[in-house]
């Protein structure tokens, strides 16, 4: 009864791909730059940057959802072991006695992970919830208390934001579902769970002075558990890596199969990301960055938020070599580790360096 549900509710998102790829087949290059875009790569060399140099309170709570929020994906996905559009699509016995749908597929369709829920949805809410409610904060803390007008102006700021958020949660969704890489149940869960996620940091403190023991605590709880759990469920006959195969099988061309998108190139990522901002934060070039900048001026953040933008993007061109699975999720945890270390202490401390050797030149 189960199993004839799920095949009924995945035919529907087989169908609801293929309507998508026929009548907005235009668009494809606008789906595929959104799936681009809401990969949380992104929040790693971009939005944490940024937001970490014009409000580092900001910018440590994106890094917190976005791995916290990964993770549990990850978890999710093993637990549920759902089916991906591009493979179910031909070995399905809903399709049996009916004729399958045409699906294309991308180069960002062969994702190789259980496909439920969307980790690019989830991640995506968890994100962009998480923006919209700091921005509001931020602004409400800055406002003046009791006035009409700024009671108005604050109506409609929320009223933007989150008919954005909800814009890019369609258009992520969307997406998802174009590329044959989710079904709509799938990035529905995600965008729940993202959200659900970031609401709960809302309401944590602590990781904004967490000491470098709790980083690397958190750092080895959360690869232990998701690898005990790997290894508890392998023992017990249950293959977690059964997609892989699939994704091997039905992808219409090998090179779509990327490394990256295996769950342990996800973990280890994030892992990498969650230990790297512990080291920066706990780094003597940050607090030798703080003691000189101390509430950082204009130029010194602009400097800062350039100069991280501009190396990490440069930083993030470098690719670990795919020919051995071991050497690249380890260079994967070194690189995904760097990210955080050199945005939050190492680039700082050369730019405030730098804007004090030209303050004593122009004295």
């Amino acid at each position: 009864m189960l199993s004839a549900a799920m095949d009924a509710l995945q035919g529907l998102g087989v169908s609801s791909t293929h309507y998508l790829q026929t009548n907005y087949e235009e668009a494809q290059g606008l789906f595929l730059w959104v799936s681009w875009a809401a990969d949380l790569r992104n929040t790693f060399f971009v939005f944490f940057p940024l937001w970490f140099h014009l409000r580092p309170t900001v910018g440590i709570k994106l890094i917190w959802v976005a791995v916290i929020g990964d993770w549990l994906n990850l978890v999710f996905k093993w637990i549920l072991f759902g089916e991906r559009p591009y493979w179910w699509v031909h070995e399905a016995a809903y399709y049996q006695n009916r004729v399958a749908p045409h699906i294309e597929q991308y180069p960002m369709t062969c994702e190789t992970g259980p496909g439920s829920p969307s980790g690019h949805a989830m991640g995506a809410a968890g994100i962009y919830y998480t923006l919209v409610t700091s921005i509001l904060a931020v602004v409400a803390h800055k406002k003046k208390p009791s006035s009409r007008k700024s009671g108005d102006q604050g109506w409609y700021l929320k009223a933007v934001l989150w008919t954005m958020f909800w814009a890019v949660q369609v258009c992520v969704c969307l997406s998802r579902v174009f590329i044959a890489a989710h079904f709509p149940h799938q990035v529905i869960a995600g965008v729940i769970s993202g959200m659900l996620v970031a609401e709960a940091f809302d309401r944590i403190e602590w990781i904004y002075s967490a000491s470098m023991k709790q980083y690397l605590c958190t750092t080895l709880f959360l690869t232990c558990f998701a690898m005990g759990f790997y290894l508890l469920l392998k023992s017990l006959g249950v293959d977690l890596l059964w997609t892989l195969e699939k994704a091997q099988k039905w992808c219409v061309r090998p090179e779509w199969v990327h490394l990256d998108s295996t769950p342990f190139a996800s973990l280890l990522r994030n892992m990498g990301t969650l230990f790297g901002l512990g080291l920066g934060l706990h780094s003597p070039l940050y607090a030798e960055s703080k003691r000189k900048n101390g509430g950082g001026g204009t130029l010194a953040k602009a400097g800062c938020i350039v100069s991280s933008l501009l190396l990490l993007h440069l930083f993030d061109s470098l690719r670990p070599p795919t020919d051995t699975a071991a050497l690249f999720y380890l260079l994967s945890f070194c690189k995904s580790a760097t990210v955080p270390l050199a945005a939050v202490s190492i680039i700082p401390y050369c730019v405030n360096g730098a804007l004090g050797v030209q303050n004593k030149k122009g004295l």
